[in-house]
């Protein structure tokens, strides 16, 4: 069974095509888990239009007064308390999957515990900019003691892992600065790492990416 597991705020604009490249890709076994902190917009309209059976919809009440990237730790830590996969995959709202992500995800947690694979980055229009993340100017750091303290390379939306990874990583510690960060240290600390060269995502940047209004946001 896979666990995609969303944070949403605000999400309109982008979260039905991110939506729509997962679900077709999801078996009837399968389930999408979606954490939404707060929304305003039409978000909420969205997800329910699906009447989907595998979306389960929850909701995080984040005190206010957090900076945007502390939103996006708690509302991405209430999907994946929720989350009942074996094989669990983390999404932005706003990125696109490729067509073939979810067969590939499952080819190589086979054999990995943790994957991180490569992205198309594009513009908000989904123009690519960059064939790879793993640019030059990026200086990700691979050695795990490394990437403790400098750049690293576990970007959330890019990111699959077992169900093992996930149970030693939750909870998260209190003032966690990035969730994806610390599951890829917990990952590689005590299960290992694997950095895939297929590109898996349209990896959408744009200006909401910064905003606190955009809680479900960018996690890497």
């Amino acid at each position: 069974m896979i666990s995609v597991c969303i944070a949403t705020h605000n999400g309109e604009q982008y979260i039905k095509t991110q939506i729509d490249s997962i679900l077709h890709q999801l078996s009837e076994e399968d389930e999408l888990v979606i954490s939404d902190d707060g929304s305003k917009d039409s978000t909420l309209k969205i997800l329910s239009s699906y009447n989907d059976s595998r979306i389960h919809l929850f909701y995080q009440n984040s005190p206010k007064g957090l900076l945007p990237h502390e939103y996006a730790t708690l509302n991405f830590e209430n999907a994946l308390k929720h989350a009942k996969g074996e094989y669990i995959i983390l999404s932005d709202q706003d990125d696109v999957w490729l067509d073939n992500k979810v067969e590939v995800v499952k080819m190589y947690l086979k054999d990995y515990p943790y994957i991180v694979s490569d992205c198309y980055v594009t513009d908000s229009e989904l123009n690519i900019i960059s064939e790879t993340r793993f640019t030059k100017d990026e200086d990700y750091h691979i050695n795990k003691y490394v990437a403790l303290v400098l750049s690293t390379p576990y970007q959330g939306s890019c990111a699959a892992f077992r169900r093992e990874v996930l149970e030693k990583a939750l909870p998260f510690p209190k003032g966690l600065q990035s969730h994806d960060r610390w599951i890829g240290d917990v990952a590689a600390f005590f299960f290992g790492v694997q950095i895939i060269s297929d590109k898996l995502i349209y990896y959408r940047r744009h200006d909401g990416t910064a905003s606190s209004a955009f809680r479900g946001g960018k996690s890497a």
